[in-house]
């Protein structure tokens, strides 16, 4: 009995020693949130994600803004600059990493981030996720995070006057309601557009935490993007690269490890220099199985782990899942102009689905249940293709899986809509950072088939008066300077990044955008 023990001790040893290890920390930030506005001395709780309004409606200070027309009375809410707070603990070991980094996953919209009262952040973009190196500014035990929210309308309404001319558009951007006469600021943030108001919904313009907030620590080299590239595909063989990008603190040698469906793929020893690293790694499926549309058949997802490794120590690893199809749209001169129509693994598919708006007005309250009920009453009602429309959000992570997991193609819009914007070289840096980190992001999913610019505002440029009412009241200068910011936006900096980061797919500049001459 004693050497079956001694056996049993000595297995468990051998076992522990040989398992791999994840080296990184990671520590989410959800608890101990309180909230208040910023001149006001009095916190309350907060949670986190979340928005202003929901919070001051669980704390009883308001009354639900979607009954009767309680939406008129809360529209002192998007004036005043609001702060959330919170404390939490940090243990010697964490601070013994390489690097600590504060990752906001979504922060709605103009936030200035205090770390132990010192300025770490200022971000500006609802739509773009924000890492920031903070190791410097922490101490070991009780630290103390803030984020001061900015009023979006009194930002907007400075810009709105610094820009020298009016925008056309953007009416449904509800300002009368909000008391701003017509001073419409929606295009000037890059915030949701319905949240000002539309003919479908409330104008309630909140500000909020309203993704996740995690703390990660990590030694030697992050993995920062994964990038899987169909370069070939038959009925034997997938032909495909793993384009992975490797952030390091400075020269180490690594070994990328790869994974389908649990299978060791490929291994290759690297050396990292300093900064960003780029490597390309080439491997193969044998016998591939399709990823078809709704209805066509099966919907197959490949999971594919990378690894980064030092010894058995896995230092960083991302997970995806990944499907092989082709998907092209086809336009050919036909007997009434050009066609339009989807191929999917050389077959044409006719599409039956819908536009997708956002399911709520604070994002934080739609949970997992709601999206995998919507992505399958589409499957169930026949659909194959859900639009999700410029006047919205990029979606969560979670649409984009279960559109993956049913079959459902994504015509995804960049969140532009019914509203000409500024052309100032401040705004035009916020587009492209917001497009690549978004491409990148939503690049892998089967599901995407198309990016759109933008929702209507070519057509309503040409055909509904705005381009005559600004040559009208502003003068030729102004419709050129107008014009031209579109320009750069929809036909140079957004097809660009589409041409750069995701080839494989067409960029479509407005819907609609056809026929006009």
């Amino acid at each position: 009995m004693k050497k079956q023990s001694s056996l049993i001790f000595l297995l468990c040893i051998l076992l522990i020693s040989c398992s791999e290890t994840q080296d990184a920390i990671q520590q989410k930030m959800d608890k101990n949130w309180t909230f208040k506005m910023v001149d006001d001395t009095a916190w309350l709780p907060a949670t986190v994600p979340g928005y202003v309004h929901t919070d001051l409606l669980a704390n009883g200070i308001i009354e639900d803004p979607f009954y009767r027309l309680n939406e008129h009375h809360l529209q002192w809410i998007d004036k005043k600059d609001w702060e959330y707070r919170t404390t939490f603990n940090i243990d010697k070991e964490t601070l013994e990493k390489d690097v600590v980094e504060l990752n906001f996953k979504g922060l709605d919209t103009y936030a200035d981030v205090f770390l132990n009262n010192q300025l770490i952040l200022e971000a500006d973009n609802m739509f773009m996720q924000w890492q920031v190196s903070c190791k410097k500014y922490l101490k070991p035990g009780e630290n103390i995070l803030r984020v001061v929210f900015k009023s979006p309308i009194n930002i907007g309404l400075e810009k709105r006057e610094g820009l020298g001319y009016f925008l056309p558009g953007a009416e449904n951007d509800q300002s009368e309601l909000g008391g701003l006469g017509d001073k419409k600021t929606c295009a000037f943030s890059r915030k949701a557009q319905y949240h000002f108001g539309w003919d479908w919904g409330p104008r309630l313009v909140s500000s909020g935490i309203w993704q996740d907030v995690e703390l990660m620590a990590w030694d030697k080299c992050k993995l920062v993007d994964v990038n899987i590239v169909r370069e070939g595909l038959s009925e034997n063989e997938a032909t495909l690269v793993s384009k992975i990008e490797i952030e390091s603190v400075g020269v180490e040698e690594v070994n990328i490890v790869g994974y389908i469906d649990s299978e060791k793929k490929f291994g290759q020893k690297t050396t990292l220099s300093k900064g960003i690293n780029k490597v390309n790694i080439p491997f193969n499926i044998k016998d591939p199985e399709l990823w078809w549309t709704n209805g066509l058949g099966g919907h197959k997802l490949y999971n594919v782990e990378i690894q980064v490794k030092d010894g058995d120590k896995i230092l960083s690893s991302k997970n995806l899942n990944i499907g092989l199809r082709t998907i092209e749209v086809i336009q050919k001169p036909d007997s009434i102009g050009k066609s339009f129509y989807f191929q999917v693994n050389g077959e044409p598919v006719f599409m039956k689905g819908a536009n997708y708006i956002p399911q709520d007005i604070f994002l934080s309250r739609v949970d997992d249940g709601d999206y995998e009920k919507l992505i399958k009453s589409a499957v169930e009602a026949n659909f194959n293709m859900l639009r999700v429309w410029g006047g919205g959000i990029y979606e969560k992570d979670i649409f984009y899986d279960l559109c993956d997991k049913y079959g459902i193609l994504v015509w995804q819009d960049f969140m532009f809509a019914c509203a000409m914007y500024p052309g100032n070289k401040e705004f035009l840096g916020n587009v492209k950072k917001e497009a690549v980190q978004n491409v990148k992001r939503l690049r892998n999913h089967p599901c995407i088939a198309l990016w759109c610019g933008d929702n209507e505002i070519l057509s309503a440029w040409n055909r509904w008066g705005w381009k005559e009412n600004v040559l009208k009241n502003q003068g030729q200068n102004i419709v050129d300077t107008v014009w031209k910011a579109y320009n750069d936006i929809f036909h140079n900096i957004l097809p660009e990044v589409v041409r750069n980061l995701d080839p494989q797919k067409l960029y479509w500049s407005s819907s609609p955008s056809a026929g006009f001459g």
